[in-house]
């Protein structure tokens, strides 16, 4: 497998390149040149290390930015090896190595041990998904190297990095949720995520108020008609530009509120309140604007008489 793909032959300008896998070899099938003969191969290594073929096959373990030295780390031997072992000097020169080869160099390693334990432990307590999970241990590494760690919590850099990691793959999670599972105030939190994304030139997409529907929909308990609903009333608020300017949570909240009172599911402003994180105050606010602007106040008092 090669890393950069060639797009021509350097020799005939030919775009038909073929790549054989087997011989290590990068061959255009127009002239017969031979462009590349030490290909890389960055799969997985299937071959096995004894005479019989029938013997287990030996692979490495993926990469994986969730640990500190990216998984290419090795150990020397386990505990097991020690009863190998036949003299006390060996023994002795056993575990010197062992304790050397364990034992973390530099400042940045020893931070990053410990920082993406903390962000495995808050991506767990919030059930991220792994993509999320390597995405924020991505962004922390970047944050340590061009030194923005520096006068700021470990934990408010962690918690900042998963919430970026959060909304750049559309996983619905609220600074709430982020501050009670990493003890952190939202407000630092929101600080430093601001602040990360910036000096690292990360590009995020507002989040889309859709998005939590699902979530907050399963925690009330509520159908899928009314879910269905929701999602066209913030359809059509998006269409008159309502959404814009409003807090994603509480608009999704208020529409869910307004879906649940025209299929005659009805949830108090306090139990969506509660399920999305907002105050009562935001779910009436945005209910009164979504049922004045999107012309629901017939639907709505139709539904009360039922």
């Amino acid at each position: 497998m090669i890393r950069k793909q060639l797009k021509e032959c350097p020799e005939c300008a030919s775009k038909n390149i073929f790549g054989d896998r087997e011989k290590g070899e990068t061959i255009c099938r127009d002239c017969g040149l031979v462009i590349e003969d030490r290909m890389v191969d960055f799969g997985q290594e299937w071959r096995t290390f004894e005479d019989d073929a029938n013997t287990k096959r030996r692979t490495g373990a993926p990469t994986s930015e969730t640990s500190f030295d990216q998984g290419l780390g090795t150990e020397v031997g386990n505990t097991s090896d020690f009863y190998k072992l036949s003299s006390d000097r060996e023994r002795d020169r056993f575990f010197r190595l062992r304790k050397w080869n364990i034992r973390i160099s530099t400042a940045i390693e020893r931070n990053l041990k410990v920082a993406l334990a903390e962000l495995k432990r808050v991506s767990s307590f919030l059930k991220l998904p792994k993509s999320v999970e390597e995405e924020a241990a991505r962004i922390y590494r970047q944050a340590v190297q061009k030194g923005l760690v520096r006068g700021r919590s470990m934990e408010s850099v962690v918690a900042g990095a998963l919430y970026a990691a959060c909304r750049r793959h559309e996983v619905p999670r609220t600074l709430d949720e982020m501050g009670e599972a990493s003890g952190i105030e939202k407000k630092e939190i929101g600080r430093t995520y601001r602040f990360v994304t910036r000096e690292l030139e990360i590009s995020i997409k507002p989040s889309n108020p859709a998005d939590y529907i699902p979530r907050f929909a399963s925690a009330l308990k509520l159908s899928a008609e009314t879910q269905s609903k929701s999602v066209e009333i913030l359809e059509h608020a998006r269409d008159i530009e309502l959404t814009s300017g409003r807090g994603p949570t509480g608009i999704a909240a208020a529409a869910l509120y307004v879906a649940s009172l025209i299929h005659g599911e009805k949830r108090t402003q306090r139990e969506v309140a509660d399920v999305a994180g907002v105050t009562e105050v935001t779910i009436r606010n945005r209910y009164k604007e979504l049922i004045k602007k999107l012309k629901l106040t017939k639907e709505v008092e139709k539904s009360k008489k039922k």
